[in-house]
């Protein structure tokens, strides 16, 4: 059964009263976990569009690059958006209901904030409000200002981005410190790793350009052991 069948399923529900807070705490635990994932990405991003006062088409070929959306599935997913973007419910409630289905799991909530990141920055602009908006769901979820900062700087092309930034270490670090922060990086960004917190197979496709982003900025660094 693909993702989007199981998320018609889980949509199901809410043909019966329930409102997506509910659905999220359903899906706590693999494989509901990454039906969960999918429906968060886009209940989330469907109100940061609200944020910056419009939806652009951009914004929604977005949604297309961070899942492959086959075009029989079109309805759910917009189900899902069209869902979100009309509810009376905050996106801080939908966030602290994210945050509650993953709990510790930091970098499942990572992976997340990336997707946002992704679509906030789908029609080549990075607005105030989305700004204001992924700095309270980065805090709710939990993140360090450290590791926001590290997304931003992958996404936003204020200018070229800062390699310590992208690494999350500081300026000074020894080689060999920068050299392991970067070796868990690139464990982290395996797609055997993402699946495994919960990622969606159909979204894995957002650690290809975050493992570029990673050895670039080390290739950059260019450290020496001496």
């Amino acid at each position: 059964m693909s993702i989007w069948s199981r998320i018609a399923e889980a949509l199901s529900a809410l043909a019966q009263g329930e409102g997506l807070s509910a659905v999220f705490d359903r899906l706590r635990t693999p494989p509901e976990k990454s039906v969960g994932f999918a429906i968060a990405v886009i209940a989330l991003g469907a109100k940061m569009a609200k944020a910056d006062g419009h939806v652009t088409r951009d914004e929604v070929t977005a949604f297309r690059e961070v899942f492959h959306i086959p075009s029989s599935e079109e309805a759910n997913a917009a189900r899902v958006f069209n869902l979100a973007r009309t509810d009376v419910a905050g996106f801080e409630a939908y966030a602290t209901r994210i945050k509650a289905m993953f709990g510790d799991e930091m970098d499942a909530l990572n992976d997340l904030m990336e997707g946002l990141f992704h679509i906030a920055m789908a029609d080549g602009q990075y607005h105030p409000n989305e700004d204001t908006f992924l700095h309270e769901v980065a805090d709710i979820f939990g993140l360090q200002e450290r590791e926001f900062t590290s997304l931003r700087a992958r996404f936003v092309p204020d200018a070229a981005p800062d390699p310590y930034e992208v690494l999350g270490i500081a300026p000074g670090t020894s080689y060999t410190d920068a050299r392991k922060r970067w070796r868990a990086l690139v464990r982290e960004t395996h797609p055997d790793q993402l699946v495994a917190r919960g990622v969606p197979e159909e979204a894995v496709k957002m650690a290809e350009k975050r493992m570029v982003a990673i050895n670039r900025a080390w290739e950059e660094l260019g450290l020496s052991p001496n």
